[in-house]
């Protein structure tokens, strides 16, 4: 899983049959060695611009939309409403 700040929408006036319905929004990745990278992804939680969410990619992401033929490769599928450090005992 990946951690991102969706900054925009992305509007296709023609998609893949496979697609319509897809709310499509741009993310960009934060954190780890990809941080700053940008990514198109599906939004299937009703997240917004601003929010910082979780992706998952590849295979997992099309089980998500419940076909694995979907030409999808990101999805979010969590908003981060506040980070967790784990304390050392």
């Amino acid at each position: 899983m990946i951690t991102a700040k969706l900054i925009d929408n992305i509007w296709a006036t023609r998609k893949a049959e496979g697609l319509q319905g897809c709310k499509l929004m741009l993310a960009q990745l934060i954190g780890g060695t990809r941080s700053g990278e940008r990514m198109v992804v599906v939004d299937t939680i009703s997240a917004g611009i601003g929010d910082r969410v979780i992706i998952t990619t590849g295979s997992g992401a099309r089980r998500m939309l419940g076909d694995d033929n979907i030409p999808v490769d990101a999805v979010v599928v969590g908003i981060i409403d506040e980070d967790c450090e784990v304390a050392d005992n």
